[in-house]
């Protein structure tokens, strides 16, 4: 049976970091802290939108669109378990 491999990357600082900022600004950061906890790949670009544009409504659903998609499917892997 194949098994699909992602874009899913394990950052456990990014991860930590985001958690810190959300609770300091009292949730402005939320989109960033879920693709942070979620392993997303574009995490760090997530950031840099919720960053610059997540004061205008607009910019912040669109990061947190971005932070709550599925993973990529990247390619399979045919290896047995």
């Amino acid at each position: 049976m194949a098994r699909v491999i992602t874009d899913r990357r394990a950052r456990p600082i990014s991860a930590t970091i985001s958690v810190v900022l959300t609770v300091l600004t009292v949730g402005y950061f939320l989109p960033w802290m879920i693709a942070a906890l979620r392993g997303k790949s574009n995490a760090w670009a997530i950031f840099w939108l919720n960053l610059f544009l997540g004061w205008t409504l607009i910019g912040w659903i669109a990061a947190f669109v971005l932070a709550v998609m599925a993973h990529q499917a990247v390619g399979l892997s045919s290896r047995q378990r």
